[in-house]
């Protein structure tokens, strides 16, 4: 596989199930090709329906949508989109052909949300703040200033009559805070909604709860007082309680329990508290069953609980990672991956899951590297699960070049399914001779609340202690050389390859930190979430104990730095300031001279990059990087060149600075 290959991906997206189960509608995900002379931009999704065997697209292939669903009849899907310059509006198109038309729109306002009302006489729409007339013409005279978190545009509620002609003026209703989602309930007289105090991501992480609100009038009729995240949830069909996934208690990394709710008070109870696995999706069936996709360690599972919470059937998906669940009609659609390829449709037959879509067939034509789960033994005892993924061709003696790929979050895990991206080496690396190993080090998610909180209060101990030591159980297998073992990730991944590129730089020859933190202290100051970071990570403030908070910082140890390090960064990242970057990359410039670094931005950027061209830089660098300074051995190698050789047909590329 090579990075050319990584641009060309396309993977399913949301999926949509219609009432009579005979019909599927879904989406499909794809980055324009600049490899192959596409114009650069962002992700488009194509609107497709499965209709029993036969596949086919359902609307102009230049047609960006998202937002899918079916109408309660059946007869029509219906999705979001922007015509020209138009707002973004609800749209629909027959199931048994026809054209598309608009179904609902806000005047001057984007849909961001909707749903239909049960019986289809409405649509519900979640819209933009609206404009004020002052402020847009103080920007169009060069008054732009932004007055940092202070300047909040709460969302809207608009009930649009359906049916007939668009609906000019559409019923607002009155929402409590900002509301970043909804459903409404099967006797379409009760509505649950997602809200927050503020729009601020930090508030969408600790004090976002769902909200019980009556339609007629919008008043809250009951809070859901859950003191941690919140993730998914779901009305039952008799609207008598919401299956929700979250965290168990303030202090909880993640959402991954499941919680049922009790819709007339609010009250609710954990339905799998403590156990060793991360509930990543649920949906009720019309029979009152409640569907979860689990992941259990780096595998998963589809699980049937009934009414009450009791589990009724597991069923082993075998190879694939089900990631998303939709039901209607009796069928039971999931999205999921598998190590040979990215997020397809399936269809639950029985208990086996039939594949009904094939969107990347080219990659029957890869040679890829064999990919297997791996545990080690880490220092204190404590068992460490991971996805390897050796060589194409299989193993040398001596061990492969190997790149440990660290997860973000660390509230995140890995799973044995696709895993190769734009970030993530995967099978690139593996196609040009390096194993990759990609552990769920203490933090992670889906081996339970437990494990999730053992890196509190401990920044870079424990945690990076199990990174060093999965690298050590790979030398001891024959799998990795001792001396070509590198490191990369993104965010807290970032931070842990800082680390080993400093403090553990005698461990790592090579490393590519992304959008990650250098300064524990100046990370919380420029941070958008810094109350998710004390409830979650340091569970100190760093006033408490400064000297403490910078002992575990990448820059106190720049002095060890002797590990080539490429740096990249969003130059628009709110969530790790790129100032994070810089600190670093000057530290290590100025007192490390002799240590091959670099520092690479791209404009426009923010906690990842999503334009197509940013995306295959990224790739293209990253195993640049890897090949001049870990595949050889040679932390002395120079600096390869500053801009990437582009495929035939690529136009252009990103800024760098070195």
């Amino acid at each position: 596989m090579t990075p050319e290959d990584v641009t060309k991906l396309e993977s399913v997206g949301a999926i949509a199930v219609s009432p009579d189960g005979q019909r599927i509608a879904y989406t499909t995900s794809r980055l324009p090709d600049i490899t192959g002379g596409e114009e650069d931009g962002t992700s488009t999704q194509q609107l497709k329906l499965v209709n029993g065997s036969d596949l086919r697209e359902f609307l102009p292939e230049d047609m960006n949508v998202s937002g899918i669903a079916f109408s309660p009849d059946g007869r029509m899907v219906s999705f979001l989109w922007s015509d020209g310059d138009e707002e973004r509006a609800v749209w629909g198109i027959p199931v048994d052909g026809g054209a598309y038309r608009k179904l609902a729109e806000v005047e001057d306002a984007a849909v961001r949300s909707y749903v239909w009302a049960p019986d289809g006489s409405a649509i519900y729409m979640l819209v933009g703040a609206e404009s004020v007339e002052r402020r847009e013409s103080e920007r169009d005279a060069g008054f732009n200033a932004i007055v940092y978190e202070e300047e909040a545009r709460l969302n809207r509620l608009f009930r649009a009559n359906a049916g007939g002609e668009v609906d000019a003026e559409p019923l607002e209703i009155e929402i409590p805070g900002y509301v970043s989602a909804f459903q409404v309930a099967s006797d379409g007289r009760r509505a649950i909604v997602d809200s927050a105090p503020t729009p601020s991501v930090d508030d969408s992480y600790t004090r976002k709860r769902v909200h019980i609100i009556d339609l007629a009038s919008g008043n809250v009729s009951a809070v859901v007082e859950t003191e941690g995240k919140i993730d998914d949830v779901e009305i039952s069909p008799d609207g008598r309680r919401l299956a929700l996934i979250a965290g168990v208690d303030v202090n909880d990394p993640a959402p991954t329990t499941l919680h049922f709710v009790d819709m007339a008070t609010g009250s609710f109870e954990a339905v799998n508290p403590g156990a060793a696995e991360a509930v990543v999706d649920t949906e009720w069936l019309d029979d009152g069953r409640l569907a979860a996709a689990v992941h259990v360690g780096a595998r998963s599972l589809l699980r049937m609980y009934d009414g009450d919470g009791n589990v009724l059937q597991e069923i082993d998906p075998g190879n694939l990672i089900v990631m998303d669940i939709e039901t209607d009609g009796g069928t039971i659609a999931v999205e999921a991956h598998s190590p040979m390829h990215p997020p397809e449709l399936f269809r639950l037959d029985g208990e086996r899951l039939t594949r009904l879509t094939t969107h990347n067939p080219w990659l029957s034509e890869i040679d890829f590297g064999e990919q297997r789960i791996m545990t080690y033994v880490a220092r204190d005892g404590q068992r460490i699960e991971g996805v390897l993924i050796e060589p194409v061709g299989g193993l040398p003696d001596g061990g492969a070049p190997t790149i440990l790929n660290v997860h973000g979050g660390p509230e995140a895990h890995e799973s044995n399914g696709w895993q190769t991206a734009y970030s993530k080496p995967g099978q690139v690396a593996a196609g040009q001779g390096y194993a990759v190993f990609l552990p769920n080090y203490r933090g992670s998610t889906a081996y339970g609340t437990a494990f999730a909180k053992a890196h509190q209060n401990d920044y870079a101990g424990k945690e990076f202690n199990d990174l060093v030591d999965g690298k050590r159980a790979l030398v001891e297998a024959g799998i990795a050389d001792p001396d070509r073992t590198g490191i990369t990730g993104g965010s807290y991944g970032g931070y842990a390859s800082a680390w080993g590129a400093t403090a553990q730089s005698d461990e790592f020859a090579a490393s590519v930190m992304f959008v990650g933190i250098s300064n524990q202290i100046s990370k919380f100051g420029t941070t958008d979430i810094p109350r998710e970071m004390y409830n979650v990570h340091a569970r100190q403030y760093p006033w408490e104990d400064w000297q403490g908070m910078l002992e575990v910082s990448p820059i106190y140890y720049v002095d060890r730095a002797e590990t080539p390090l490429l740096i990249m960064h969003g130059a628009e990242d709110t969530r790790v300031a790129p100032s994070q970057s810089y600190e670093l990359y000057r530290n290590i410039k100025v007192r490390k001279p002799d240590t091959p670094v670099r520092l690479v931005l791209f404009p426009g950027e923010g906690h990842g990059n999503a334009r197509a061209s940013s995306r295959y830089d990224y790739n293209l660098r990253m195993m640049r990087w890897f090949d001049t300074y870990l595949k050889t051995g040679d932390r002395d190698a120079p600096l390869p060149d500053a801009r990437p050789t582009l495929a035939a047909g690529t136009t252009g590329t990103t800024a760098a600075a070195d």
